[in-house]
């Protein structure tokens, strides 16, 4: 009853402290959510919970929002091979993912505890989790090898107060749920000592309080119960057997209570660490001493081992510092009597620096874009090494020259920044080598390399290739044809650097430039819409812009000019002198003209420029080629010999006009020059061309006429037929029939209208009209006269230029008037 009560009170204490703790850590909670970025919370669980079990609600913890933790895609990271937890990021909760167990994970230190962390991006944000196991009692006591009975054999003259170590058991809890007592089963000789090692574990001595009679009892069956503090109880068993020998009074006595000495980690297996003595005052076998190792926590026992008959301590396994700084080890030398003395070794494990720093990308932001400011995070790392003091102290470099730099975070966690403003179109991108050294002798390094892009933002305009574009293209050209290329360039990259050429709405001859020319956004080559004309205009204005596909957008201008070339394409145009289908003009040459008299001078022109619009003339035909010459570029016609009688008055010359493109173009013109001293002898030499010139035209006019009646007699036939035929029925009326008029028929004759000249002035009118008109009345006009001799090819006589020349009818009453 007492034991139970005593177990009663043990686990009211434990509510109340594990209470006490709970609040604490809530507390703590409470502080640590006030920071939300690169904070520290902790979480109180036993151990043993179910998988999915809800450990706490981190996004209320740490301030965050549901979205935060879906849109930074937050994840647990650590560094271990096991998961003990997982994030409900739709819930915000942590729970359990593995099944924990603190002696697994903790062995017998406290408190227990494991950490990881939560990474969120976009920004990225680190926040530190620490969950504390809290035992629970779900082990009980266990004696090594307890199938097998502790065995003594004990001389029956061992003296009262003797001890003997018994073997003590091992409870993998801790705390309250630990090993507590040791209760050995009820005899008259032998009672149970309880000590405790300074680091808190308890170990037993059974202690002989009565004498041994091995004639009475020579044998002992005993057991040993261990007992827990925890709720419920556990315990475990070992049997003792004692064998009573006959009287070896004297233990083994180590000379030293407690051995201490230092091993070096890695230290070859084989290696003699120290030498354990003690000495038995009894003599023959009772004084034989044999060594052996005893209680060895973890994995001590495959670590080392004694000389049973020296005491050397010798290295039988891989020592660790990274898993165990320090060894302790119990002694035991026994005398061939089945007396035992004990004795306790400390090793102190001396670290060596045969761990390199361990370097772990937590999250790495690649891409990064160029307008990034300084101070940007662009990885987070976790740098380990496994070595303590200076050989677990570490620094690090980031490769020279190179705009980053590494800031230290939460515990063996650093960010790694921008340190200036990235330019993609200098540096696209960067190949990090991050290095880690730790300070050992000598010191042992790692490094990992990081491929950093960087990403395009369109800060970058197009460029033309030239400031302006001049560009030439002959007229006459045929539509659609290629002109020019204007070329852009963009320092950015893929769509930033797209260009497309746009041509700006700019008037040309008050029409839009589109009407002119027509430019591909792709090639940026500028064609022509239609077909250019020189003389109508001359030159192109325009304006090109190169914009990329970026977001805005940029553009840059260009003026583009387009000469248009002249082409020969237009023959010299006459002037003067000036060819009219109805007269003929001649110019007059006196006969007492001297060489080099200017008879007249042929004025043309070309609309074509440069060398196309050059004439020149020459004479091409002349009734007497050696009587007049034509100046090459002047276009003058003059005497090159002295006029004679015998010369022609009739002087016909044909005069080309000849431009100097190529091919060349040209016009004739025919210039009619009468030499002679008086009009009478110029109307003479002229009379028979404007005869025949006058047949030629009867002739035409009258074969013309003939056609026409031939066609109006065939169609008027047909009509009447066919009206015939429709309207017999109508053949009652009589048709009306009028009489048909007279044309008039005018014989030619000749006119001098100077009034001074020596041919008869006739007048000849005939008129022809109906019985029934009236009198008619003829009026005659007169004309002024000029220098230049006109000759009417319808008339058979010659008269200067008619001046005006009114006909006026009147009403069919009035007289006609006729000039």
């Amino acid at each position: 009853m007492a034991t139970v009560r005593c177990l009663n009170c043990i686990s009211t204490e434990w509510r109340s402290f594990y209470g006490l703790r709970r609040q604490i850590g809530l507390l703590m909670l409470l502080l640590q959510a006030v920071n939300m970025v690169d904070t520290q919370i902790r979480y109180s669980i036993p151990e043993e919970m179910k998988k999915g079990s809800v450990i706490g609600n981190v996004a209320q913890d740490l301030g965050l929002d549901l979205k935060r933790l879906r849109s930074g895609r937050a994840r647990i990271v650590t560094g271990e091979n096991v998961h003990y937890t997982e994030l409900k990021t739709d819930k915000g909760i942590l729970i359990v993912n593995e099944r924990i167990d603190r002696e697994e994970l903790c062995g017998d230190i406290t408190p227990c505890s494991f950490s990881f962390e939560i990474i969120l991006e976009n920004p990225i944000e680190l926040h530190g989790i620490t969950v504390e196991v809290l035992d629970i009692n779900d082990h009980a006591p266990v004696f090594p090898n307890n199938d097998k009975p502790i065995s003594f054999e004990i001389s029956e003259s061992a003296a009262i107060g003797v001890r003997f170590p018994l073997q003590g058991a091992q409870d993998l809890d801790v705390g309250q749920n630990a090993l507590q007592d040791y209760i050995l089963s009820t005899n008259d000789n032998f009672i149970l000592k309880q000590h405790a090692n300074p680091d808190g574990r308890k170990y037993v001595e059974m202690v002989l309080q009565k004498p041994l009679d091995r004639e009475r009892d020579p044998h002992f069956s005993l057991k040993l119960i261990a007992i827990d503090g925890g709720t419920p109880q556990r315990s475990g068993t070992v049997n003792i057997d004692v064998t009573v020998l006959d009287a070896n009074d004297n233990i083994p006595i180590f000379n030293q209570s407690v051995y201490k000495a230092t091993v070096v980690e890695n230290t070859k297996t084989g290696t003699s660490i120290i030498k354990v003595n003690a000495t038995d005052a009894d003599s023959g076998s009772n004084g034989l001493i044999t060594y052996s190792l005893s209680e060895m926590k973890g994995n001590a026992a495959d670590t080392f081992s004694i000389d049973e008959n020296s005491g050397n301590i010798y290295v039988s396994g891989q020592i660790d510092y990274e898993k165990d700084r320090k060894y302790e080890l119990r002694v035991e030398a026994r005398d061939y009597g089945g007396l035992t003395g004990t004795s306790k070794v400390i090793f102190e494990v001396v670290d060596v620096n045969d761990n390199a720093p361990v370097i772990n990308v937590m999250s790495f932001s690649s891409p990064l874009s160029e307008d990034a400011r300084p101070g940007t995070t662009i990885a987070v790392l976790n740098i380990k090494d496994a070595d303590s003091e200076r050989n677990g102290q570490i620094k690090w470099s980031v490769g020279d020259k190179l705009p980053f730099k590494i800031e230290a975070s939460l515990k063996n966690y650093y960010n790694l920044v921008s340190v200036q403003q990235f330019d993609r179109e200098s540096v696209s991108e960067y190949n990090i080598t991050v290095t880690a050294t730790d300070f050992g002798s000598p010191p042992l390094s790692s490094s990992t390399t990081l491929h950093l892009k960087i990403s395009d933002v369109n800060d970058n305009a197009p460029l033309f290739d030239k400031n302006s574009y001049i560009a030439h293209i002959t007229e006459n050209n045929a539509p659609g044809v290629s002109i020019f290329a204007v070329s852009a360039q963009d320092s950015d990259w893929n769509q930033n650097a797209r260009i497309s050429y746009l041509l700006e709405d700019t008037q040309v001859s008050g029409s839009p430039v589109s009407t002119y020319v027509t430019l591909n956004s792709e090639t940026g080559v500028l064609s022509a819409v239609r077909s250019f004309d020189y003389e109508q205009i001359k030159q192109l204005d325009l304006v090109v812009k190169a914009q990329d596909g970026g977001s805005p957008p940029l553009s840059n201008n260009v003026t583009v000019k387009i000469m248009i070339q002249d082409q020969n394409d237009n023959p010299p145009q006459v002037l003067y002198p000036v060819q009219t289908g109805g007269s003929l003009v001649a110019e007059m040459v006196p006969r007492s003209a001297d060489v080099g008299y200017l008879v007249t001078k042929v004025v043309a022109v070309d609309v074509d420029s440069g060398q196309n619009a050059w004439l020149s003339y020459k004479l091409q035909k002349a009734t007497d080629r050696a009587l007049f010459e034509v100046g090459l570029q002047n276009g003058e016609i003059r005497t090159i010999r002295q006029v004679t009688d015998k010369d022609a008055v009739k002087q016909r010359l044909t005069v080309i006009v000849e431009d100097n493109g190529m091919p060349s173009r040209s016009a004739t013109v025919i210039v009619n020059v009468a030499v002679a001293d008086s009009f009478p002898e110029v109307l003479s030499g002229f009379t028979d061309y404007t005869q025949d010139k006058e047949y030629n035209d009867n002739l035409t006019f009258y074969l013309v006429l003939a056609l026409a009646v031939v066609s109006f007699l065939f169609i008027t036939c047909l009509v009447v037929i066919i009206s015939v035929k429709i309207y017999r029925w109508r053949q009652s009326r009589i048709l009306y029939h009028s009489n048909l008029p007279v044309i008039p028929y005018y014989p030619p004759r000749y006119a001098d209208t100077l009034g001074t000249g020596t041919l008869p002035h006739v007048y000849n009118y005939e008129v022809c009209r109906t019985t029934d008109s009236r009198k008619s009345d003829c009026k005659f006009g007169r004309a002024g006269s000029q220098n230049v001799l006109i000759m009417d090819p319808s008339s058979t006589g010659t008269m200067q230029r008619i001046q005006s020349e009114k006909s006026i009818l009147d009403e069919p009453d009035s007289p006609l008037e006729v000039s």
